[in-house]
């Protein structure tokens, strides 16, 4: 059984202080519920308690409610939600829950919110990724480019997107990520599927460029949208998933551009058409049904094809109260109300987050002309192109498991920096090896050496999670999502130039 507390009005001044009659809607000291006892974390431990972190199981029937700022009566005025807040008539400081209705809320988001925010991301990684694939089937002769025009048209990918990365955050803000995200979608996979006509370097060029410009902003909409619903210990490991789909995405295309690049010859058409094509088709798909599976917020889950909503009136209360008790900045803003000059101007200005925009340029420059090449590479060893393309699986899986247990170790150690060096020192050792390689080394200890290069812990998502942390209001974790996704695009652009054409001659990665 649970019961409802409320804030009084105007109470009995037998029944109050002299302190507590002069503040409108003060809290009556009796009426104050018990607090959960203090977790240093959120309900997502319980997941990491079974790898140790965590080896006690709080009980379903215990309080889950954490200590706030709420709970002070010094500090509740100054952090209560303003009226313009989406969700501000399900703010109840007096409301308390049990860790098994938390769990019960979090599982149902998983499903309903997260699931999707990753099908999503798996159909942009499809759509964005899938050159490499082509690159197998011949793609650069059919369309006599060099090696060179495919870097230009990386660039041009990397470059349109980075720039795309905060303007795209600020319409996000302003319709909301429900509407400005299936927008995106649905827009890039026409671009997408529109590739099977290309005729030459100009329109490759240009689809390379249009294809980033719309991609340009998504992850950071999506990390904005998924802030509305998970607390911060909780982002993290969900982001951590979020980029396995990214993996996954590697392993399915694999399988799928086996199949449809042996329809080369279909029509007179070679194999990578029919790929750019039908996978351009399916994120349409996706991107469409997304105006569907968005709802703008926890308490606003109902609409005229879901008029019951996905949670009712006590499950909302507990996904604002507790995502809030968390975090009170997230109440700053409401979730369709855009940025000023001013607000923008301040958040570029928070230093704090510069060092970790600096590890964001950087961090993937060793690990990332492997991974761009790894395809190309591999049919330049001697593979086919079914051969290529499932050779590159296994580094995928290496990359599942690193993901994850870099993610663990991050939290299990409670530092984001420890896991940042750790892809340092993966790296290091084996980039060593490579580079003593020459034109007589094995196909296949080459591949065994690139397979763990690119099979590398990839510590974006921690990154990603650890800006959001460090941001202190809603604008200002806006633009830090933009700008930490724009300095590691920018790291992209510089990586994408590493190999040139003129490395053939003494490269094996040619």
């Amino acid at each position: 059984m649970t019961t409802k507390f409320q804030l009084t009005e105007k109470s009995d001044k037998d029944s109050l202080s002299a302190e507590s009659i002069s503040k409108p809607g003060a809290i009556r000291q009796c009426d104050v519920p018990p607090l959960g006892e203090p977790t240093g974390a959120s309900v997502e431990t319980q997941l990491w308690s079974r790898f140790g972190r965590r080896r006690e199981k709080l009980p379903n029937e215990a309080i889950a409610t954490q200590p706030s700022v709420f709970d002070d009566e010094s500090t509740l005025e100054i952090y209560r939600p303003p009226p313009s807040y989406e969700n501000s008539h399900r703010f109840d400081p007096l409301a308390r829950w049990t860790w098994g209705e938390e769990r019960r809320v979090v599982r149902k988001i998983d499903w309903k919110i997260m699931i999707w925010a990753t099908i999503m991301f798996f159909s942009l990684d499809l759509d964005r990724s899938n050159i490499s694939q082509a690159n197998t089937d011949n793609f650069l002769d059919d369309l006599n480019l060099t090696t060179n025009d495919f870097n230009l048209g990386n660039t041009l990918f990397r470059l349109s997107f980075l720039s795309a990365e905060l303007p795209s955050q600020l319409i996000s803000k302003r319709l909301g990520p429900d509407v400005w995200i299936p927008m995106q979608m649905t827009a890039w996979s026409i671009v997408a599927a529109s590739q099977f006509w290309l005729s030459g370097r100009g329109s490759f060029l240009a689809c390379r460029f249009l294809l980033g410009f719309l991609q340009g902003g998504f992850i950071p909409d999506v990390i904005l949208y998924l802030s509305y619903w998970y607390t911060k210990t909780e982002l993290p490991i969900r982001l951590a998933f979020f980029w396995i789909s990214n993996y996954l995405c590697d392993i399915i295309s694999a399988f799928l551009a086996t199949g449809i690049l042996r329809m080369r010859g279909v029509g007179g058409h070679s194999g990578w058409r029919y790929l750019f094509l039908i996978e351009g088709c399916l994120t349409l798909g996706v991107g469409i049904a997304s105006f569907f599976l968005m709802p703008p917020g926890p308490t606003q889950t109902k609409t005229w094809f879901r008029p019951k909503g996905w949670f009712d009136e006590r499950e909302e209360v507990i996904i604002v109260n507790r995502v809030l008790r968390d975090d009170p900045t997230k109440s700053d803003m409401h979730n369709r109300e855009g940025l000023t000059v001013k607000m923008i101007w301040d958040a570029l200005t928070d230093w704090g987050l510069w060092p970790l925009y600096a590890v964001g340029l950087t961090h993937m420059i060793p690990v990332g002309p492997p991974q761009t090449y790894l395809t190309l590479s591999l049919r330049n060893l001697g593979f086919n192109t079914t051969e290529a393309n499932l050779l590159s699986i296994p580094s995928v899986v290496i990359g599942i498991i690193n993901i994850l247990g870099t993610s663990f170790f991050a939290e299990h150690v409670n530092s984001r920096v420890a896991a940042t060096v750790i892809l340092q020192l993966w790296a290091l050792p084996l980039l060593i090896v490579l580079y003593t390689f020459d034109r007589g080394t094995s196909q296949w200890a080459y591949f065994a050496v690139v397979t763990l290069i690119t099979g590398f812990p990839y510590i974006h998502p921690i990154q990603v999670a650890w800006a959001s942390r460090n941001s202190a209001s809603v604008r200002t974790r806006t633009i830090s999502a933009s700008m930490y996704n724009i300095t590691v695009q920018a790291g992209a652009i510089i990586y994408a130039n590493i190999y040139r054409a003129d490395d053939k001659a003494s490269s094996k990665l040619h």
